[in-house]
């Protein structure tokens, strides 16, 4: 499953509970083989001969890591759509008809991660204009409700595939995730041949058609996750700050064609103010109310997903400096691995970071005060902008000492846990994207000079108040 709803938030903002989390451990523990359907499933190991042998230089190793995780969204997609799978099991156990489901906001990561793999040369600029015009062509076509995409889509036909009972219509959070990689595509072909510049006209189109301020559930100052045309407004999710979602309200202020007032952003998502807080762990400041335990940090995938595009490099507005924030969030779970409280096996410097991933009891959001003993490469690996010299020291860790046992064709496993000698060989979407494209944003800055470089997100920024070097006068 897909991220967003896995942590525990107050009843005035995101109010699954421990209900779902024991839905999802119902529904993993009934897993069966997947049947005829085609799959990517695969025993094959990656070459990890060089790695273990100590011989590639960081550079190296990262353009590896780079190219295996960016294959899970070129060889591994979705055949129809060519859009990103929700999950790629190497064991072949699936959750039953789930093998071609596509996840929305993965594929956000994806085309993000395909214009990575025409810059490192894994594949050539054709190739991936030629995949990139084949998704978006399909997303034209798959089910949207007032211009947002659902957070799944049955692959083979582009219907919507219900997250949940209530959860059959838009889903912004996922869209703002699909938009944000879009506009970046659209930035890297805008000023391309013939054919090139029309798949940039076509996807202004698909961003301009995402009415954000019908999110606003009939004019209130907060932008809502769900709606339904089934159950309107029944999830009833206000999305309030702070978590994974600041690029939703960017997006919400940048539309040219349904736009958001100020308001909204600093009532909802802002709450009045009520998101600045004074949180310090093992000597790192946090000033975003994180709304979970008294003093505790989420999963550090709130550093990520949004900032795949949004340059956090400088950006500051009258709530934070996100560069500095995100990068004490990152030093939090490193220090905390290293200070390890309750004991888990294989923790340390080179073996950190908590996010929502797999575990042993099923989907979980992993935090430093929910710690089940698993730790989740992308974690760390995805925080490399932040912290590049502890985000190596895992690299090393996972190519080199643990070899075959987490590393697959795709790159390193989802999650694992030494305590439990647990080692799946199971892959998710939104979990590898924001591996390939954040190493890339620390090497190059290619996504984030992208997207920031769209005049409406540059609008949308200075409408909100936000100072960055990437705003021009």
């Amino acid at each position: 499953m897909e991220h967003p709803y896995f942590y525990l938030k107050n009843s005035r903002s995101f109010r699954y509970t421990f209900l779902f989390s024991l839905t999802l451990l119902l529904l993993f523990s009934c897993q069966q083989k997947a049947g005829t359907t085609e799959t990517p499933a695969t025993t094959e190991k990656a070459d990890t001969t060089a790695v273990q042998n100590k011989k590639l230089s960081d550079e190296e190793l990262l353009t590896l890591l780079q190219q295996q995780t960016f294959q899970y969204f070129w060889e591994g997609a979705e055949p129809t759509s060519g859009a990103a799978r929700e999950r790629i099991h190497i064991d072949g156990d699936y959750p039953q008809n789930d093998h071609n489901v596509v996840t929305t906001g993965a594929t956000g990561f994806g085309v993000m991660a395909i214009l990575v793999g025409i810059e490192r040369g894994f594949i050539t600029r054709e190739e991936g204009f030629e995949r990139l015009q084949k998704i978006t062509n399909y997303l034209e076509k798959a089910d949207r409700f007032h211009g947002a995409w659902p957070h799944w889509l049955h692959g083979e036909t582009g219907k919507v595939k219900p997250f949940s009972p209530k959860d059959d219509g838009g889903d912004l959070v996922e869209t703002a995730f699909l938009v944000q990689g879009l506009l970046t595509v659209r930035q890297y072909f805008a000023e391309g041949n013939t054919q090139e510049k029309a798949l940039a006209a076509q996807i202004t189109r698909l961003w301009e058609g995402v009415e954000w301020d019908w999110y606003r559930n009939k004019g209130k100052n907060a932008l809502y996750w769900h709606w339904s045309p089934n159950h309107d407004w029944a999830m009833n999710f206000p999305v309030a700050g702070y978590n994974e979602c600041l690029v939703m309200y960017v997006l919400a202020a940048s539309s040219p064609t349904h736009t958001i007032p100020a308001a909204v952003y600093h009532e909802g998502w802002a709450r009045k103010g009520a998101i600045n807080t004074q949180v310090e762990q093992y000597g790192h400041k946090i000033v975003l109310d994180h709304q979970g335990e008294k003093g505790s940090v989420g999963p550090l995938f709130w550093a990520h997903y949004s900032y795949l595009g949004l340059d956090p490099r400088g950006l500051k507005d009258k709530y934070a400096d996100y560069w500095e924030h995100n990068r004490n969030h990152a030093l939090i779970h490193y220090d905390y691995a290293i200070d390890n409280p309750k004991n888990f096996k294989g923790y340390g410097a080179d073996a950190w970071g908590f996010t929502a991933s797999y575990s042993p009891q099923g989907y979980a959001a992993h935090t430093p005060t929910r710690d089940l003993g698993v730790i989740t490469p992308t974690a760390a690996l995805s925080s490399y902008p932040y912290t590049p010299e502890e985000s190596m020291k895992v690299i090393r860790h996972l190519y080199e000492d643990m070899g075959d046992k987490m590393i697959g064709k795709y790159g390193p496993y989802d999650a694992y846990s030494e305590s439990e000698n647990w080692f799946p060989k199971r892959y998710l979407g939104i979990d590898q994207g924001p591996i390939v494209v954040m190493i890339e944003n620390q090497r190059s800055g290619l996504l984030w000079d992208l997207f920031m470089s769209a005049p409406e997100v540059q609008a949308g920024l200075k409408k909100l108040g936000f100072e960055s070097p990437q705003l021009l006068n």
